[in-house]
């Protein structure tokens, strides 16, 4: 075959001169062509948001590709379909005034919307839309090179992503692979791409682009409530931005762009701001950027103003953050918060919540400002906040819900990551959980093996319990009903209870009827695939006359864990353990929630979860969707006067029918075991000896791995049997003349029976109960629970470090922030008054005390003046003394 300019005609390479022009990552291209010159090379290319990467990377890479015979295109991942978009046409409109024949070749790929040809040389494609892609052709051969831009969001699409590719490349020795990372992760990523292949996979390091931006503070005392973000700071920031348009000089006639965490957020910062704007006859436009508006105002607005036309105030979720230059944007203000993925392990609920975002996001949305020139970041924040914040965000690997990513690795035939070259190895609980899910669905055998079925829910882009909700409901509530329902669920739009159309704007119902039809199709396309696993009980279901109802079915099968029964008026109890709270008081005995929510609100009546949108159905309904969750089992009540035996027929954690029954000698021992794997851990005394011991344990674990034992409560209960033999007998009453109630034991024997040796002998060393600081005090150490530690990202910067609270006088002289653990964990220093109150947090005490400590010192001297506050912290001597005592100790 001749080489791809020669066989239709077009020219053989872009103009990389005029793409490049102005562009930062210009200076490096020659570097990057000349690493990526051979078939099979890989690279990675660190350069900072606005050097130009994502436009000049692309035909950089197809221009290495142009005289080879049989070249393929170039794929390119964006973190977002509106960065996809927007890659694209850029890319097409710089090489349309150059190379016009080129430029119709560049396309793109989202879910639902396509501008792929046979004659495409550069594709921009989300990373789900690649991971498919890799399912359906494991080998790719009509393509030569992956670029993967901004691997350092870490998404789980991105992760596994980057860990096919790899897995295609050492498959066929010729694809170029790239990962694009704009945070100083490159050599993490160079190191992980490397494996396997002769030499060291080279770093290209671009300089940054960026222009001064100057940083205010506008701190708002109380952004979070107990619902989430308050109304008053959404005001505050409306505020704020409205303010910043008064700005004068070089910003006078820029746009403004609002960070705020969510789309809710966006919507009612937004409306203040339309308020504000309207008393005072301002001619300025506000927008919405998130993932919930119509794909084409979503482009418009990243396709900037034209002449003319008002200036605007950009109210954006995290889209806007790295892959995206907004034309007009010099004045950014940041409310410090992210919307992230979390998983409830203890209620195995999997949902978005609002967090401090991470240090390396706000210095990312702060860079937007400097993008086209000098510009303003305004933080609505506080030096506190700042300084609590995780280095880096955490990946989302170590906290969501695994369930599509198990499906996946299964699919690519590495069930549970096992070779699976991933940047950070999928947390075991979880993984187990989202296995136990799989197996639930149908997805996997009994030996975790992928089902025909399985391969089927694989296939199709979607969550796959909303994959098999849709295959299973469709005979039964017909193909309107079902796809309308899965279509609300995957869009977390309104559930269509009523069988009419969802009310709205019309972006979203227009949004919400195409991703309908989408999944219509599906549904035709797999009629009858797999039809007794994806039915399950509902052969014998007549379909039902109401159609909150259908829509109840169809959230049953996607989530028959959240099958629900009413045990007291606005209190639901899951199947899946949970108990959820609600102020709705027309639903039934029986529901079937399609979205709940950890919440301290009071609607949540002292559950601790809210349930934010369900459906009803009958109590055959129920079961009919809940498949193997229908059980009958031997439980055991542990109580004050022992272990009491009762057969149980139950719907997953709801109890259907129980009568008394007995067991004795092995078979208690197993009853109780039994027993304690559902009831939990919780059922024993921790101890603060025990509970201090664990987070040491879990944090040891997370930085240095085995031996160190995994001592999370999954962990615990896989080994209880090996680690509470005694307390098991106990409990059971072997060998005792009546049993032990749970309340009696103590887990800090347990948990000592899970330490390693000889290696235990370092643990005061490693993670120590206290820590001597300079005033030879020995201070407690606060640690994290074992939760946090398990979701912080172990970059010493995260949502649950280590804290010493000590006097800011014990601290003197004291230069170098203590760290445990080898090293490899950095202390949060809370520095406290003489009467103990906060002065400051830091985990960079040489910048403390040469910077912020003249302010405490100027402010705290009159209020303290018994104490010393010496002008030079680092030439006295840290005592936990009055002056007059050392006065008294010197003579």
């Amino acid at each position: 075959m001749r080489s791809r300019a020669q066989s239709d005609g077009s020219p053989a390479a872009f103009d990389l001169e005029a793409i490049g022009a102005n562009l930062a990552f210009a200076s490096v291209a020659a570097d990057l062509a000349e690493a990526i010159a051979s078939p099979g090379a890989s690279a990675v290319v660190q350069a900072p948001p606005g050097s130009g990467k994502t436009t000049l990377v692309p035909p950089i890479v197809a221009n290495a590709l142009a005289g080879e015979q049989d070249a393929g295109r170039v794929i390119v991942t964006q973190p977002r379909r509106v960065a996809a978009r927007a890659g694209a046409s850029r890319l097409r409109a710089l090489a349309s005034q150059t190379t016009p024949a080129l430029a119709s070749r560049v396309a793109y790929t989202v879910r639902g919307d396509s501008t792929l040809t046979r004659d495409s040389l550069v594709e921009f494609v989300t990373p789900g839309v690649l991971v498919r892609r890799f399912l359906a052709d494991p080998e790719l051969a009509d393509v030569s090179a992956i670029v993967l831009d901004e691997v350092h969001e870490r998404s789980l699409e991105s992760d596994l992503a980057l860990a096919f590719a790899l897995d295609v490349r050492d498959l066929r020795g010729d694809l170029r692979l790239l990962a694009l990372s704009a945070t100083l992760d490159a050599e993490r990523f160079a190191g992980l791409m490397g494996e396997g292949v002769p030499g060291p996979v080279p770093v290209i390091d671009s300089p940054t682009a960026l222009f001064p931006v100057e940083t205010r503070r506008e701190p708002f005392a109380s952004r979070m409530n107990e619902r989430g973000v308050s109304r008053e700071f959404l005001e505050h920031a409306a505020r704020v931005a409205v303010e910043a348009l008064e700005e004068r000089g070089e910003l006078a006639d820029c746009d403004v762009l609002v960070f705020l965490p969510g789309a809710w957020e966006v919507e009612k910062a937004a409306s203040a701001a339309r308020d504000l704007l309207a008393r005072r006859g301002a001619r300025v436009a506000v927008c919405e950027l998130h993932g919930r508006i119509d794909a084409r105002e979503q482009d418009r607005i990243v396709r900037g103003r034209a002449a003319g036309e008002p200036r605007r105030i950009i109210f954006s979720t995290n889209l806007a953050e790295s892959s995206l230059t907004v034309p007009g944007v010099r004045i950014v203000v940041d409310s410090g918060l992210s919307r992230e993925v979390r998983r409830d392990a203890a209620r195995k609920m999997s949902g978005l919540v609002t967090v401090t975002a991470s240090r390396a996001s706000m210095a990312q949305r702060a860079g937007r400002a400097g993008r086209l020139g000098p510009g303003l970041a305004i933080r609505l924040f506080d030096d506190l906040a700042y300084a609590g914040a995780r280095d880096f965000t955490l990946p989302e690997i170590a906290s969501a819900d695994l369930t599509d990513t198990a499906l996946l690795m299964a699919a690519w035939g590495t069930p549970g990551g096992s070779g699976l070259r991933l940047p950070d190895p999928p947390p075991s609980d979880a993984l187990g959980d989202a296995h136990e899910t799989l197996h639930a669905l149908g997805a996997l055998d009994a030996n975790g093996s992928l089902t025909p079925l399985g391969r089927t829910l694989a296939s199709i882009p979607t969550d796959p319990r909303l994959a098999r909700a849709l295959l299973a409901s469709t005979p039964v509530v017909g193909s309107d009903a079902a796809s309308r329902t899965v279509a609300a669920l995957s869009l977390e739009a309104p559930l269509p209870l009523d069988g009419r159309s969802i009310d709205g704007p019309r972006a979203s119902r227009e949004r919400l009827a195409k991703e309908a039809e989408r999944f219509a199709r599906i549904a035709r396309r797999h009629a009858g695939d797999a039809r007794p696993e994806t039915s399950g009980e509902l052969e014998g279901l007549e379909a039902p006359h109401n159609p909150a109802h259908a829509a109840g079915i169809v959230v049953g099968l996607a989530y028959p864990e959240r099958l629900a029964r009413r045990v007291e008026p606005g209190i639901y109890e899951c199947a899946g353990g949970t108990r959820a709270g609600t102020d709705e008081t027309s639903l039934g005995d029986w529901i079937a929630i399609a979205e709940m929510q950890r919440s301290n609100a009071k609607a949540a009546r002292g559950t601790g979860a809210i349930i934010r949108s369900a459906a009803p159905l009958t109590e055959e309904e129920a079961l009919a969707c809940a498949g193997p969750l229908v059980s009958e089992r031997t439980e055991i009540d542990f109580g004050e006067n022992g272990a009491k035996a009762r057969r149980v027929r139950a719907l997953g954690s709801i109890v259907l029918s129980s009568t008394p029954t007995k067991a004795e000698g092995a078979g208690a021992r197993e009853a109780v075991l039994a027993g304690i794997q559902r009831a939990g851990l919780g059922m024993f005394t921790w101890s603060p000896s025990a509970a201090n011991l664990r987070s040491r344990l879990a944090l040891l674990h997370r930085e240095l791995g085995e031996p160190w034992p995994d001592v999370s409560d999954a962990a615990l209960l896989s080994r209880l049997e090996e680690l509470a033999g005694p307390e098991i007998d106990a409990l059971a009453g072997i060998g005792r003349k009546h049993p032990l109630p749970p309340s009696k034991i103590d887990m800090r024997p347990i948990l000592e029976r899970a330490l390693p040796w000889p290696e235990a002998s370092r643990l005061e060393e490693l993670a120590p109960e206290r820590l001597q600081v300079p005033s030879d005090s020995k201070i407690r150490l606060d640690y994290p629970s074992t939760d946090q530690i398990a979701h912080a990202d172990g970059s010493g910067a995260d949502e649950a470090p280590v804290r010493l609270k000590v006097k800011l006088q014990e601290m003197f002289g004291l230069e170098d922030t203590p760290r445990i653990v080898d090293g490899r964990v950095s202390v949060l220093i809370e520095l406290l008054s003489p009467g103990g109150k906060p002065l400051a947090i830091t985990k960079d005490l040489r910048s403390f005390w040469a910077g912020p400590y003249a302010e405490v010192r100027k402010d705290m001297r009159g209020r303290y003046p018994k104490h010393p506050w010496p002008e030079d912290p680092m030439a006295f001597e840290a005592t936990a003394k009055t002056n007059r005592a050392l006065r008294r100790g010197s003579h």
